[in-house]
């Protein structure tokens, strides 16, 4: 079994937590951090600064105002593996709903460590709404959440967007240049071979 699918099978056991709350406000605190409760927001709260994944900048500048907005705002952001039907069935919400996100591969060791300390576990599927981290898919909860950050409920993407494609957790590093191999001298020729007579070999004899 592949180290992400191991993932998977851990977020599969979590899948069913649900938010069964039926209505949900985003408040933001002073220091700008996200977070969604089934209290009203405070008056004096404020949009989360710009910022986060939630596409390239190219791409976000073709989606309508208000979409961009709210990406803006409230950047999603997807973390999947291999062979994990999970993460391929939260990947389908979103794109059915047109939603704008980027997508984050987990699948080197270095990948699983870096997962663990962004959510404190390495299960798998893990979508992040701002700053709010929902573990493990479940249709319900990820709906409720995108909802009460604005998100619409059906495609409101111009036509041929598309999302970034889907890159590492942890950028891989270049492979570092092999070392130089020192240059081959060549051997001196060897030096002429005389057949003259000698007074060892007074016969001129070579073998």
């Amino acid at each position: 079994m592949t180290p992400t699918a191991r993932l998977c099978s851990c977020a599969l056991l979590l899948a069913a937590g649900a938010a069964s709350a039926q209505g949900l406000y985003r408040n933001v605190d002073a220091n700008g951090r996200v977070t969604y409760t089934d209290r009203p927001p405070a008056a004096n709260a404020q949009p989360a600064p710009v910022g986060g994944s939630g596409g390239s900048a190219s791409s976000s500048a073709q989606l309508p105002f208000e979409l961009r907005q709210i990406v803006q705002r409230y950047p999603v952001t997807l973390y999947t593996g291999d062979d994990c039907a999970p993460c391929t069935t939260g990947r389908q919400l979103l794109q059915t709903r047109g939603v704008p996100f980027d997508e984050r591969t987990v699948k080197s060791n270095e990948d699983i460590a870096a997962l663990e300390r962004l959510s404190g576990r390495n299960g798998l599927p893990l979508l992040t709404i701002g700053s709010q981290q929902l573990k493990g898919f479940s249709d319900a909860e990820w709906s409720q959440y995108l909802d009460a950050a604005g998100y619409p409920k059906s495609v409101q993407l111009p036509a041929g967007y598309r999302n970034p494609p889907p890159q590492p957790l942890v950028a891989q590093q270049p492979a570092a240049p092999a070392p130089a191999r020192p240059a081959v001298q060549a051997a001196p020729p060897a030096a002429p071979v005389s057949d003259a007579p000698t007074p060892s070999n007074p016969a001129g004899i070579r073998f």
